[in-house]
C-alpha cells in the first residue's frame, strides 16, 4: 500500500504542470542568441561551481587537517607575497573569462544591422499591435483566454492567460528586427525562447531582434507591471516556413482590402451588437467588467442608473467628460461616446481604444455599449459613420 500511495505520488509530480513548475533551468533556446545566453549561462553556472568546489575544498582540509587540541600554541608567520599575487591573478583571470563570452553576447544582441524585416511593437494597456513595416500590415493581439476560466467557472486550459487571439507571425530563417514603443506606460516585450526582453516606453523606440530556427508556437509575456491587466498580456509568435509565411502575408493584405469595404455596409443592430459583444470582451471588460458594472471607485460603469463612487482625483476627469455618473454615457450623444473611445480620457485609465480598432469594430463595440445589460437608447453607429467622425475625432 505504501508503495503504491509513493508510485502516485511520483506520477502526480511528472504531470506537465508540475513539470513547468520544477523546470530550474532557461526555457530551449529557439533562436541563436537564445543559444548564445544559454552557452554563456551554463559557463558561468559551471565555473561557480567549480570555485565552490575549490574553496570549500581548501576551507574543510584546512578545518580537518590543522585542528589542534585546546591549549596548542599556534603557529606565527606573516605574509606570503607568491601566494597572495597568485590568489588575486586568478579571480582577475576568470573575470577576464568571463567577460570576454559576455561582451561578445550583449554586442550580438544589440547587433540589428541586416535584418530581413521590420516590424514595429507597439504596447498597449492591455494588448500589443505589431505593424510589419513595409508591408501595409497592422493589427491588435489581444488576451483569447475564455473569460469563464479567468471568473473560474471553468477549468483553465493548457495555456491559460498565454493564448491570443492574433499571434505575431514571422517566416523561419529570417533576421527580424523589431522596434518597441508604448503609448502609455512603461511595458516589456519578453520571450523567453528567443532570448528576447525589452522594454517599450513612451516616446522612445528600442531595437532588438531574432532569428526563429524551426516552425513552432513560442509564447512570452509582458514583463513589467503596467497596471490592472498587466497579467492579461501575453506575448504568442507563430513561426512558419518561408513559402507559408508569405501565403499568410498575401492573405493579411487581401484581408486589409475586403475591410476597408466594409465602411460602405449596412448593418442590423442585432449584427453590430453581436461583434460589438467581442470586442467589448476582448479590449474593455478588464476594467468595466463583463456585464459592464465596472469596478467600485476605479473603474465607471457603464449600465445606465448604476451609482459610482470614487475620489475627486478619479471623478473630476470623468465629469469633464460627461462620462461619470450612473452610467449615464450611454444616455449622451454618440459622437461624444465616439470621442472617449478615439481619444480616451486624460488622468484616467481610459486608453484612446479606438485608435486600434477598425471602423466595423467601433462601430460594433459603441452599439453594443449602448443597447446592452438593461441600456435601450435604439442607437447604433455605422462603419460608414465612423469612418467620417474618424476624420476629425483623433486630437
Amino acid at each position: 500500500m505504501k508503495k503504491a500511495a509513493c508510485q502516485a505520488a511520483i506520477l502526480s509530480l511528472l504531470t506537465s504542470h508540475a513539470q513547468a513548475a520544477l523546470n530550474f533551468n532557461l526555457q530551449s533556446p529557439a533562436t541563436p542568441i537564445a543559444h548564445q545566453i544559454y552557452d554563456l549561462h551554463t559557463l558561468i553556472l559551471l565555473v561557480c561551481l567549480l570555485i565552490f568546489i575549490v574553496v570549500f575544498g581548501f576551507m574543510f582540509y584546512a578545518l580537518f587537517k590543522h585542528r589542534k587540541s585546546l591549549g596548542h600554541k599556534p603557529a606565527n608567520f606573516h605574509q606570503n607575497l607568491p601566494l597572495e599575487v597568485m590568489w588575486t591573478l586568478i579571480p582577475f583571470l576568470i573575470l577576464i573569462g568571463i567577460a570576454i563570452p559576455t561582451t561578445s553576447t550583449v554586442l550580438a544582441m544589440k547587433n540589428v544591422e541586416h535584418a530581413d524585416m521590420n516590424i514595429k511593437i507597439t504596447g498597449h494597456q492591455w494588448v500589443w499591435e505589431y505593424e510589419y513595416l513595409g508591408e501595409g500590415v497592422r493589427y491588435v493581439s489581444n488576451l483569447s483566454t475564455p473569460r469563464d476560466q479567468i471568473d473560474n467557472k471553468v477549468a483553465k486550459g493548457e495555456h491559460y492567460l498565454l493564448e491570443v487571439d492574433r499571434p505575431l507571425v514571422v517566416p523561419t530563417g529570417k533576421k527580424v528586427r523589431i522596434l518597441l514603443t508604448s503609448t502609455d506606460v512603461i511595458h516589456s516585450w519578453w520571450l523567453p525562447q528567443f532570448g528576447v526582453k525589452q522594454d517599450a516606453i513612451p516616446g522612445f523606440i528600442h531595437e532588438a531582434w531574432f532569428q526563429v530556427e524551426k516552425p513552432g508556437i513560442y509564447r512570452g509575456q509582458c514583463a513589467e507591471l503596467c497596471g490592472v491587466g498587466h497579467g492579461f498580456m501575453p506575448i504568442v509568435v507563430e513561426a512558419l516556413p518561408s513559402e507559408q509565411y508569405d501565403n499568410w502575408l498575401k492573405t493579411q493584405k487581401i484581408s486589409l482590402t475586403e475591410a476597408a469595404n466594409t465602411s460602405e455596409k449596412t448593418y442590423t443592430l442585432t449584427e453590430l451588437k453581436t461583434q460589438g459583444e467581442m470586442v467589448f470582451l476582448s479590449r474593455c471588460a478588464v476594467c468595466h467588467q463583463a456585464n459592464g458594472l465596472g469596478i467600485a471607485g476605479t473603474f465607471p460603469p457603464l449600465v445606465d442608473g448604476t451609482p459610482f463612487v470614487a475620489s475627486a482625483e478619479v471623478t473630476t476627469p470623468l465629469e469633464k467628460r460627461g462620462f461619470w455618473k450612473n452610467g449615464h454615457i450611454v444616455l449622451g450623444p454618440k459622437d461624444q461616446h465616439f470621442d472617449i473611445l478615439m481619444n480616451g480620457i486624460t488622468g484616467t485609465a481610459m486608453q484612446a481604444i479606438g485608435q486600434q480598432l477598425s471602423d466595423i469594430e467601433v462601430a460594433a463595440v459603441i452599439s453594443y455599449e449602448r443597447n446592452s445589460w438593461g441600456n435601450h437608447t435604439g442607437d447604433e453607429i455605422q462603419p460608414a459613420e465612423v469612418a467620417l467622425l474618424r476624420k476629425g475625432a483623433v486630437k
